[in-house]
């Protein structure tokens, strides 16, 4: 602990006590104290010493909490100013000692001087002779060190000191107060004015036991606006330090343990109190913070009253010397260029969550999260707006609870120097996202809000009114057939309605909302052919026409979530609404043709706005720019499919059918390598006989090639594609093409020998051409029950008919009867006819449409209920 020093004496003559020397770290009560040697590189040894041949009062103690019937302990006359006397004498001071005697219980009792050496002042002869302590009974005076303490007693006696008064010392008894009935009402009471106090214990670096002078109240103090790593207790009973939570405590204890400080008590939580300490050697929430032993918390930052700007500016000290519990600090845009955090842009559109698109002055657009809220709306479209980053959320993978995220750039924006996110907050329109504690990406003015949230709160604004909120209720009837010709002949009497662009589909397919009739419906604009945009088909992605995307952002720069006028006409069998749109007096529809961006559809012809879109388009084709770019080769273009004409390829192959997934997908093995894959299986099953895997030794990794032992007990060849535990591992069995979750127990190391390099893997997947799977759950369901009967696990012919996104399509012939499997699903009514343009395709198609004429007309499974569709039904909807 501390250095020792052997005191010199003749050898023959009687041992003498090791001189050992320490800092008084505590003092427990008028005869005992806690002494601590020097930290070398952490906290410090320590060991309690109680005073030899002395005896002072008892301090009080607290029933124990386990122990019902137990009652508190009230102080001995005299033991509390004992105690006081050797704090203020002895606390932080060296001392040098001795030790006399031990007890069996390892309780060591001793002499201490105070300073270096033994010529110092003897600290029990200073208590007996202040009359704060008496001699123990039963003692002789047969010693120097006896002797002396007698005649301090005999001093202290005849001067009436301490014990040795009038009276019998009730005064010096304290009247503890271990609880507060009201802690709110208590706090409030001494209006954030400094309270005396002593600080006689520390829990860990940010919460304190303290004793409020003149009241003897005893509370635990935790520092406000601030925490510091803490000693989790374990099952056990014993604790577990969090890194660099010892030194944290050892910090605190060091300055503040049993010091006369003052105390701001600021609010309360529970029965303990947030308050700030102040010493006068400085505000210990700053050190700690600037030491990196603590880190700013937000739930209690709010009510530092010497301003919470100085904490994060503490925090930020250590952060960028990556002090202790910040050793690994990165900050959060780090790796971003200066004018990648700050720039100005104009804002485009304001998203249903918590977002705006905005336009960069490079002409790209960029998506900006508001940081630290979660606002409903944000006014102030197309408006110029600083945009500071503040930190960029990684992207995050779906799980069970929570959808998967795409990165997001949130950042701080402001208009004329208001901060939005602010002004959202302070009108009790957003509320303030609480972080974890280790959570660094916030605002950079995160205090700011959460000083208007409180705001908000106690004002009652917004969604903190305790009035009853209003309920907007907004029908949703688009692509709702029935609900559409209910509102279309209001609409069309209505002449021009006012609306607001909700969404933009493309460049003439809009989402709008009708404030009067509180509704949602699907626009297209009249008069115009607008290029389509690229579109996901049940196996299959349909490119977009040439400048669809270019149409479908020159509309939602012009009108997405503005006021605009609409003139409804008719209506389409999806239930969307057909009509002219206004904006800031211009047709949107006329707009698109003059961009060259459209073309002028034939119903345009009883409209109208007939000549005005004919003038536009005629000016476009002169221009021969976009859409009218090749406007004069057009001719040439429409004679081109007949001479590259070619005949449909039918070469059909021997494969077996070995999975059917639940989107129709399946699974063949190729006929001519079965013997090869065969002849593996048997060897890989002997060779895994003769070295069995040991079990639990296999650790999967997603992606990897493994061995499985299937239900069957048998091992096949496998690919791990998920791991969510040793105990749900997500396998593929790449020879026969079916899926299951095993434990690893049940997996192992493939074998060299056996690898996809010596026979590739032979299950391959393919879909079903010219046909539609349903989207239903319940007849896909029926027509992928259908398909298990027919083919699972049986040989059939395969021929590819045409490449597409996922697996090739092709058609499929039972082996005996060279029946179309696909053709026969259609005739079923199992599923429908996907309308494949290819001149090559037309003879089948055409075989494939009469089989669904016949369905329909025989009322098979789809078409139970006549004929369901609606042109681009799926196209037009609109999903949130």
């Amino acid at each position: 602990m501390a250095s020792s020093a052997q005191s010199g004496g003749s050898s023959g003559g009687p041992a003498v006590p090791t001189v050992q020397r320490g800092i008084v770290k505590m003092v427990l009560s008028g005869c005992a104290i806690i002494v601590r040697g020097q930290p070398r590189g952490g906290p410090p040894p320590e060991r309690q010493i109680n005073l030899s041949n002395i005896r002072a009062g008892n301090l009080a103690r607290r029933a124990a909490a386990t122990q019902p019937d137990a009652k508190d302990t009230p102080d001995e006359p005299w033991a509390f100013p004992a105690r006081e006397f050797l704090r203020k004498k002895l606390i932080g001071k060296e001392v040098c000692f001795t030790i006399e005697n031990k007890t069996p219980q390892g309780r060591e009792y001793g002499m201490i001087y105070l300073g270096k050496d033994t010529n110092g002042e003897n600290i029990a002869e200073s208590l007996v002779a202040e009359g704060l302590a008496t001699r123990r009974e039963g003692m002789r005076a047969n010693n120097p060190e006896q002797n002396r303490l007698a005649e301090c007693e005999e001093q202290a006696k005849a001067a009436k000191k301490g014990m040795w008064s009038e009276g019998n010392g009730s005064h010096t008894i304290r009247d503890l107060k271990y609880t507060i009935e009201n802690p709110r009402h208590f706090v409030d009471s001494h209006h954030q004015k400094p309270v005396n106090a002593i600080i006689e214990h520390v829990r860990d670096g940010s919460v304190v036991r303290a004793l409020l002078l003149p009241d003897y109240y005893l509370v635990t103090v935790m520092l406000s606006g601030i925490k510091c790593p803490t000693f989790r207790r374990e099952a056990d009973g014993s604790e577990t330090p969090e890194p660099f939570a010892a030194e944290a405590k050892f910090f605190t204890e060091s300055r503040l343990l049993q010091r006369d400080v003052q105390i701001i008590l600021e609010s309360c939580h529970n029965q303990n109190i947030l308050g700030t300490i102040l010493h006068p050697n400085g505000n210990i929430t700053e050190l700690l913070l600037k030491e990196g032993f603590a880190r700013c918390v937000d739930w209690s930052i709010a009510v530092y009253t010497r301003g919470a700007e100085k904490l994060r500016a503490a925090e930020r000290f250590a952060k960028e010397r990556r002090l202790r519990i910040w050793r690994d600090y990165v900050a959060p845009t780090a790796n971003l260029d200066q004018k990648d955090k700050q720039f100005v842009a104009k804002v485009m559109q304001v998203l249903n969550a918590d977002a705006i698109v905005v336009k960069l002055n490079s002409g790209d657009y960029k998506t900006i999260h508001l940081s630290s809220i979660r606002p409903p709306r944000l006014e102030g479209e197309n408006t110029q707006v600083n945009v500071t980053v503040d930190y960029i959320r990684p992207a995050s993978p779906a799980t069970d609870t929570v959808p998967a995220f795409s990165e997001r750039t949130c950042a701080t924006v402001t208009i004329g120097g208001i901060n939005i996110a602010e002004a959202l907050v302070s009108k009790g329109l957003a509320t303030v996202i609480r972080y974890r504690q280790d959570d660094d990406q916030r605002s950079s003015h995160y205090d700011e809000l959460l000083a208007a949230e409180a705001r908000a709160i106690k004002n009652g604004k917004g969604l903190h009114s305790k009035k009853e909120v209003p309920i907007h209720r907004v029908a949703d009837i688009s692509g709702d057939t029935q609900k559409a010709k209910q509102f279309l002949p209001f609409l069309q009497r209505a002449g021009r309605s006012e609306a607001v662009v909700e969404y933009v589909f493309s460049g003439s397919r809009l989402k709008l909302y009708l404030p009067k009739e509180t509704c949602l419906i699907t626009f297209l604009l009249a008069g115009i052919e607008c290029p389509r945009g690229a579109r996901n088909l049940p196996g299959l992605v349909q490119e977009g026409e040439p400048f669809s995307e270019e149409a479908t952002l020159f509309t939602k720069e012009l009108v997405l979530q503005r006021e605009v006028e609409v003139e409804v006409e008719s209506m389409d069998k999806a239930g969307n609404f057909i009509g002219w749109l206004h904006i800031d007096g211009a047709n949107l529809s006329v707009l698109l043709v003059e961009h060259a961006l459209s073309k002028v559809h034939f119903t345009a012809e009883r409209s109208a706005y007939y000549k005005s879109l004919l003038s536009a388009e005629e000016a476009a084709k002169q221009k021969k720019e976009k859409v009218w770019a090749h406007y004069e080769e057009q001719p040439v273009e429409e004679s081109m499919p007949v001479l590259e004409e070619k005949e449909r390829s039918a070469s059909y192959k021997p494969v077996f059918v070995t999975e059917i997934t639940d989107d129709l997908h399946f699974y063949v093995q190729d006929v001519e390598t079965g013997t090869q894959l065969e002849k593996l299986m048997e060897n890989m099953r002997n060779d895994i006989a003769s070295h069995p895997p040991v079990e639990g030794s296999y650790a999967p990794r997603r992606g990897e090639f493994c061995i499985a032992k299937f239900v069957d007990g048998e091992w096949y060849r496998a690919r791990v594609e998920k791991v969510e535990s040793p105990a749900k591992v997500h396998v593929f069995y790449i020879d026969y093409g079916n899926r299951e979750i095993l434990p690893s127990t049940r997996l192992g190391t493939l074998p060299p020998a056996f690898s996809t390099r010596v026979l590739p893997a032979q299950a391959t997947e393919y879909a079903f051409a010219f046909i539609q799977v349903p989207q239903d759950e319940d007849a896909r369901t029926d027509a992928v029950d259908s398909v298990v009967r027919d083919i699972q696990n049986t040989q059939c012919l395969l021929n590819v008919e045409h490449l597409s996104a996922g697996c090739p399509h092709v058609t499929l012939q039972f082996a005996d009867s060279k029946g179309d499997v696909g053709l026969g699903l259609v005739k079923e009514g199992l599923v429908m006819v996907e309308v494949r343009k290819e001149k090559q395709f037309q003879k089948v198609i055409t075989e494939y449409l009469n089989a669904q004429e016949s369905a329909k007309s025989a009322r098979l499974n789809l078409w139970r209920y006549g004929d369901f569709r609606a042109d681009d039904a799926d196209e037009f909807g609109y999903s949130r």
